[in-house]
C-alpha cells in the first residue's frame, strides 16, 4: 500500500522591498500622473548629470591654466562663422571653454547648495525637536532667536556670516575655506523654517499614544525624538530642504556675483554671471548669457520639483 503524500508546506511570503513599496504608494501615483513633475524631475536629473559628469563630458578643465590659450580668447559660439570647435557656446576673454565652466561651476554650485541645505536642516530640525518637545523657557528662547532672524533677509544673514569671518581671517581666506564659509552662512541662514515646521510637528505628535507609551517603558528623550518622532515629521522637511536647495543655489550666486563668494579660481554659476557681465556691452554676450540661462533652468526644474512635492504631500489637497 502506497504511503501518502506528504501534506504540502506553507512559507510565508517575503514581504515587499523598499523600492516595491514607493513604485506601489500614492506619492508615485501621483507623480505618473503629473507631467510637469516628471518633467521638472528629469530637468534635474540631467543638471545634476552634467555636474556630475563635468571632468568627462567636458571638452576642457576650466581650472587647468595650461590648457586655456589666448589664441582661443572671445570666440563666438559655433553657429557664428567666428566660431571654432570645440567650443560649442563659445569662450571668455582668458580662452575658457564657456559650455566647460558652466558645467563646473554647476557642479560647484549644487555642492554649496547640497550643504548648505544638508547644515540648515541639521540646524534647524535638532532645534525643531528640542523646541518642542521640551517646551518651557528653552522653546521660547529658540522661537525668539528665530523670530528674530526671521526680520532679516535670508542674503543679509549670508553677508553678515562672510564679512565677520573674512574680517576675522584678516581678509585672506583659502578657496576651501571659502567654500566652508558660504556652507555655512547658507547654513545659519535657512534653519529657521525647519525649526518652527518641525516644533509645531512635535507639539503634536507628542501627546500621542506611541510616544506616551515610550516614556511608559524607560526611553530616553533623544530615543524617542530620534527614532520615534522624526520619522513622523519628515514629509514636510522634504519640501523645505527641496525648495531650499533652490534659495541655497540663488544666494551662493548672489553672494559670488557680488563679489563676496566664492573666488574667480574656483568658478560657480554666481561668479561666471560676475564675470561675464563685463563683456556684456562689449557684443560679448554668451560669456554671461549661458552660465544665466544654466543657473535659472536648475533653479526652476528644483522649485517645480518642491511645488509638486509640497502639493502631494499635503493631504487636504487629495
Amino acid at each position: 500500500m502506497a504511503s501518502p503524500a506528504p501534506a504540502p508546506t506553507l512559507t510565508a511570503a517575503a514581504p515587499p522591498s523598499r523600492l516595491a513599496r514607493f513604485l506601489d504608494s500614492d506619492l508615485f501615483a501621483n507623480f505618473r500622473r503629473s507631467k510637469l513633475a516628471m518633467v521638472a524631475f528629469a530637468a534635474t536629473v540631467l543638471f545634476v548629470a552634467l555636474a556630475l559628469l563635468a571632468p568627462i563630458i567636458s571638452p576642457q578643465n576650466p581650472y587647468d591654466p595650461a590648457q586655456l590659450e589666448l589664441m582661443n580668447a572671445s570666440l563666438p559660439p559655433l553657429w557664428y562663422a567666428d566660431g571654432q570647435a570645440p567650443f560649442l557656446i563659445g569662450t571668455d576673454d582668458q580662452g575658457r571653454d564657456v559650455l566647460s565652466a558652466v558645467f563646473y561651476g554647476m557642479r560647484l554650485s549644487l555642492l554649496v547648495g547640497v550643504l548648505g541645505v544638508l547644515l540648515s536642516g541639521f540646524i534647524g530640525i535638532g532645534l525643531g525637536l528640542i523646541a518642542g518637545y521640551a517646551g518651557g523657557w528653552i522653546d521660547t528662547i529658540i522661537m525668539r532667536v528665530a523670530d528674530v532672524q526671521l526680520t532679516f533677509p535670508a542674503i543679509l544673514i549670508a553677508l553678515i556670516v562672510d564679512g565677520v569671518a573674512k574680517a576675522v581671517a584678516g581678509g585672506h581666506m583659502e578657496a576651501d575655506a571659502q567654500i566652508a564659509l558660504i556652507v555655512v552662512a547658507i547654513g545659519l541662514s535657512f534653519w529657521v523654517q525647519y525649526a518652527r515646521t518641525v516644533r509645531g510637528s512635535v507639539l503634536v505628535e507628542k501627546n500621542k499614544d506611541y510616544v506616551q507609551a515610550g516614556r511608559l517603558i524607560g526611553l530616553s528623550a533623544p530615543v524617542i525624538l530620534t527614532r520615534h518622532i522624526l520619522p513622523n515629521v519628515t514629509g514636510p522637511v522634504f519640501v523645505i530642504a527641496t525648495i531650499n536647495l533652490a534659495l541655497a543655489i540663488i544666494t551662493e550666486a548672489t553672494l559670488s556675483f557680488l563679489g563676496t563668494g566664492l573666488p574667480e579660481t574656483m568658478p560657480s554659476l554666481g561668479t561666471l554671471i560676475r564675470t561675464g557681465n563685463r563683456f556684456l556691452f562689449s557684443g560679448e554676450w554668451w560669456i554671461v548669457a549661458f552660465p544665466g540661462l544654466a543657473l535659472a533652468g536648475l533653479v526652476l526644474a528644483i522649485n517645480l520639483l518642491g511645488d509638486w512635492l509640497r502639493d502631494a504631500l499635503n493631504p487636504k489637497l487629495q
